[in-house]
């Protein structure tokens, strides 16, 4: 009956813990005083059980808590408000993992392509893949498909919009996305390459179906969601007849969730085909720890659903690739943006020894 399993970390007194998991057991249930309900069946089939309580370090625990799946009525927002609805306003109660019965874990879908389809897609088999993003802000469409198709030129397999990027008036995404979509064709057929482009989907559930509209008359085959932004259900939906790869970003995702579970585990169980997150040594403050176990969530079997690629980014450099393959290994895709801009009337040559770096290391794996 309770077969999902919640673990939160809990910042607690030893004295009050046992108080303390119980009441998030019943505010993330039933939602009042267990004396006060009348019908027996509740407390015994809908009330949630403390499974386990284990302290961490001085003053953290650890606290399982298992669920009736009944509860999230099979659906995604359902199960976000009973994995971490009332408690994301208690600010010491961090939702760092879950385990879904197999009854649950079937009502979703995940990736539609996984690692397999988006290596389908870009033509790259036998090494990880390589992104880069068209930045800064404020370039015209004219000028965003001239370093669009520099970078295709140069062998990037996936070439997206910065995340801002999305429908200022001096880029509209209208206007945008066919004239760079068009660059990177051109390019393609120039060198014989499978470039790809991602443009940044966002708006309303109405605006976000016509610019996919959009986006499919040119020829897109990857997109770039930022699934807190567009919101957990809608995205799930949205993904699945969507018939695009998905490339998740993090943005507005820095919630009391821990980084694995929500960028390796949630957005890979609604359907992100890969998942963009902070590199260790970047401009965020993720671990080696975090950043390793935000990749096995990705690529862990997990029943039916298809293996998210994991997509290291944040301030990485081309001087870092042999440190990120060895790290991460082939099954991952190397964000580099920044670093390769900054290379300036020089973009092709530090774009193509990205692509050649990422190539060579994987023989030192």
């Amino acid at each position: 009956m309770h077969g999902l399993e919640a673990t939160y970390q809990i910042q607690s007194s030893p004295d009050q813990i046992e108080a303390r998991a119980e009441a998030l057991a019943i505010e993330q249930s039933i939602e009042m005083p267990p004396s006060a309900v009348r019908q027996p069946e509740v407390l015994r089939e809908v009330l949630a059980r403390v499974a386990s309580i284990q302290e961490t370090e001085e003053g953290y625990y650890r606290v399982v808590l298992r669920f009736a799946s009944q509860t999230t009525a099979f659906e995604t927002a359902g199960l976000l408000n009973v994995l971490f609805g009332n408690c994301a306003l208690q600010e010491d109660v961090q939702l760092v993992d879950l385990a879904l019965p197999s009854e649950l874990l079937a009502a979703f879908d995940g990736p539609q392509f996984g690692i397999e389809g988006l290596r389908h897609l870009a033509q790259v088999h036998d090494r990880p893949l390589t992104c880069t993003a068209l930045k800064p802000q404020g370039l015209s469409p004219t000028q965003l498909a001239e370093l669009a198709h520099t970078f295709a030129l140069g062998g990037i397999d996936i070439v997206k919009d910065d995340h801002g990027l999305t429908n200022q008036p001096y880029a509209p995404f209208a206007e945008r996305v066919p004239i760079i979509q068009k660059a990177i064709r051109e390019a393609n057929a120039q060198t014989g390459g499978h470039t790809l482009y991602a443009p940044m989907l966002t708006g309303s559930p109405k605006t976000l179906l016509e610019r996919l509209q959009i986006a499919k008359q040119a020829g897109v085959r990857v997109v770039l969601v930022a699934p807190m932004l567009t919101g957990l259900p809608a995205f799930a939906e949205l993904v699945k007849d969507l018939e695009m790869a998905v490339l998740a970003h993090p943005a507005f995702a820095g919630h009391r969730i821990a980084p694995p579970l929500m960028l390796g585990k949630l957005f890979r169980l609604l359907g992100a085909d890969a998942t963009i997150f902070p590199n260790y040594g970047g401009r965020f403050a993720y671990s080696t720890e975090t950043c390793m176990n935000l990749a096995q969530a990705a690529r862990a079997p997990w029943g039916h659903l298809r293996p998210t690629l994991p997509v290291p980014a944040g301030g990485m450099t081309v001087e870092r690739v042999e440190e990120m393959v060895s790290f991460y290994g082939p099954d991952s895709m190397l964000l580099i943006g920044g670093n390769l801009l900054a290379a300036g009337d020089r973009l092709l040559e530090r774009t193509q020894a990205f692509v050649q770096k990422v190539a060579a290391s994987v023989g030192k794996i």
